[in-house]
């Protein structure tokens, strides 16, 4: 692994990830790598197992603490993950990335059971993310063109939260990252 990038990366996945993701029962690491794990198995491309690897990555560079949402923060993890991440990869990997909070609440939307699907967290999190989308943010979002990829994404979010599930380590992850990184 010489790019600087993808060593910067497997960093904050391996030093800074040890916290806990919300109030589940998995770290950071272990929800990014059950993601990234579970769009693998669904047969995805590289750019969706990277975004599923990468797309809380928001929360690992700010200096909001842990749990921001318990205090009433919505620390906008979506947006920073996005701005720390779109120097290094094309709209593939980031647009998922960025929308992956609007992708929770078009599908509390748009999907009558949905919201009993949600984790505690995301419930908490929901409220202040905006809550359900309107009828007219739902036809916007569905015109994205990554709307469908950032959906695919919220789907193996909300799954990837197993205390005590094997996944590969992060390693096993980052020939995907590196293929879809922007020339340097």
């Amino acid at each position: 692994m010489t790019d600087t990038r993808l060593q910067q990366i497997a960093g904050l996945l391996t030093l800074k990830a040890d916290g806990l993701y919300g109030l589940s029962a998995v770290n950071q690491r272990q929800h990014a790598l059950q993601a990234a794990w579970l769009a693998e198995k669904a047969g995805c491309s590289d750019a969706l197992i990277a975004a599923s690897l990468l797309h809380d990555i928001g929360h690992l560079v700010h200096d909001l603490g842990e749990s921001p949402a318990e205090a009433g923060i919505d620390d906008l993890h979506e947006q920073r993950g996005y701005e720390f991440l779109a120097a290094w990869f094309g709209p593939e990997v980031t647009e998922p990335v960025r929308l992956h909070v609007a992708a929770k609440r078009y599908l509390c939307a748009t999907e009558a059971d949905y919201f009993s699907k949600l984790s505690k967290d995301s419930v908490l999190s929901l409220s202040l993310q905006g809550g359900p989308m309107s009828a007219t943010e739902v036809v916007a979002f569905d015109a994205l063109p990554q709307s469908a990829a950032a959906v695919a994404l919220r789907r193996f979010d909300e799954q990837a939260k197993v205390k005590n599930l094997q996944t590969p380590p992060v390693e096993h992850f980052l020939p995907s990252v590196a293929r879809c990184l922007l020339p340097a």
